[in-house]
């Protein structure tokens, strides 16, 4: 797995945040049966950033805490089958499969651990299992898909060890 992790604005997260997000994408994908090797974008940023790209990407004009942009659209949630053909969709050195990028908010990670009462490793965790997932195409615009990504997500943490 490839993660190209990059962060920017003053605030640092008290956290190991490229190892960990590392051992969290590593377990989403093991989770998933990914069977490719895979490739990930992760940009921590900032409030201002993150509503900036919410509001030109999304047309909501708020910060929010996690932003997602998978690179593949899937037919079936976590179904790899379609992909053996689609040359597109793999990096043309490395052969990895191209999942997407994944955009932080630092100043959410840290306000949200506060006001659910977790660590900043459980808040920053969680919002990579959770953008993980909608890179494997989950969604939770409806009730049953918010539940079953609720229990990926929390299945995904616990194998890591990583608790409210």
């Amino acid at each position: 797995m490839t993660l190209f992790f990059e962060e920017e604005g003053q605030l640092n997260l008290d956290l190991q945040c490229e190892e960990l997000a590392k051992k969290v994408i590593d377990a989403a994908l093991d989770y998933v049966e990914c069977p490719y090797e895979a490739e990930v974008n992760l940009l921590l940023t900032m409030n201002d950033e993150i509503r900036e790209m919410n509001r030109n990407f999304r047309n909501i004009d708020r910060a929010t805490d996690v932003l997602s942009f998978p690179m593949i659209d899937y037919g079936e949630a976590g179904n790899f089958d379609f992909l053996e053909n689609a040359t597109e969709a793999f990096h043309p050195e490395t052969g990895e499969l191209i999942l997407g990028d994944i955009v932080i908010s630092k100043e959410k990670v840290i306000s949200q651990a506060e006001e659910y009462g977790h660590s900043i490793e459980r808040e920053y965790a969680f919002l990579i299992a959770h953008s993980m997932l909608h890179l494997f195409g989950y969604d939770h615009m409806e009730e049953e898909e918010r539940i079953e990504m609720e229990r990926k997500q929390k299945d995904i943490l616990e194998s890591l060890q990583i608790v409210r």
